[in-house]
């Protein structure tokens, strides 16, 4: 991974902001410039005699810098909403147009960020609070931070179009969980996995998702006004492992008689479907 560049309080600032939901910073920038524009109103009562002196001096610094932060840091705030609104929409298109077209293809067309953003989309619809944290590279290590209450999760987004994601990355990904004590983790790939990676994935908090698993989530967590029904005649995959499903009839309970949509790899997977 590439050193990463060094950067100003300003340029922090607004990193920080644009990570929040671009209501925040507004909020945040309204309060800043009410709070340092009382700072700079404030008078400076002179000293009458020398003990005085230093506390004038100190009072004279902090407020020529209130002065001048009333507008440096709100301005730094809005920037840093306007990013997050536009990281929004963007994360937004990129579910819908996956959702209209899902493919190998539509995934493999964007860029390692954008898939990322993808991915942190899906997690969101899913009720995780989501924290990026993604480098400046294709492979940023834990890409996304999951949390749900008090658990916290971690996610690795793996881009790769022609190798398959292998055990090291997976083995890599579970030692991060343990020693910052994350309950779970994914691995999320455009690609597939080696039998080696499934292997020790078996009977470990982790779990791999493969394209088709990715696509069936985005389309799981899709705007179906936006989107579209699913054709009457068409075959969803399923939600939890993205195989094709089967119409079934339940056979028992107080819904004897109801058709759904079951994975055809049961009893291996227990996905359904409503029909």
């Amino acid at each position: 991974m590439a050193r990463r560049k060094k950067t100003s309080p300003f340029e922090d600032a607004i990193a920080v902001v644009s990570m929040l939901p671009w209501w925040a910073g507004v909020i945040l920038a309204l309060v800043f410039y009410v709070w340092l524009h009382n700072v700079a109103a404030q008078p400076i009562a002179a000293p009458t005699d020398m003990k005085q002196m230093g506390s004038f001096i100190s009072g004279q610094m902090w407020h020529t810098l209130a002065t001048v932060l009333q507008y440096v840091i709100p301005f730094a705030c809005l920037i840093g909403a306007a990013i997050s609104a536009f990281k929004r929409h963007e994360r937004k298109q990129l579910h819908l147009e996956v959702a209209k077209s899902p493919s190998r293809n539509s995934l493999e067309g964007m860029s390692w960020s954008q898939f990322e953003r993808l991915v942190g989309e899906v997690f969101r619809r899913k009720g995780f609070a989501v924290e990026e944290r993604g480098g400046k590279g294709p492979d940023g290590g834990i890409d996304l931070i999951l949390r749900a209450g008090n658990d916290k999760y971690f996610v690795q987004c793996k881009q790769w179009k022609a190798e398959r994601v292998g055990v090291a990355t997976v083995r890599e990904l579970f030692g991060v969980m343990a020693a910052e004590h994350a309950v779970g983790g994914f691995v999320v790939t455009s690609g597939q996995f080696t039998d080696d990676a499934k292997r020790f994935a078996e009977g470990r908090p982790i779990e791999l998702v493969g394209t088709d698993t990715l696509l069936a989530l985005v389309k799981e967590t899709a705007d179906s006004s936006a989107v579209g029904p699913i054709e009457e005649n068409s075959v969803p995959p399923c939600p939890k492992c993205g195989a094709s499903m089967v119409k079934r009839t339940t056979k028992k309970g107080s819904r004897i008689g109801e058709t759904f949509w079951g994975c055809s790899s049961y009893p291996g997977c227990r996905g359904i479907r409503a029909m």
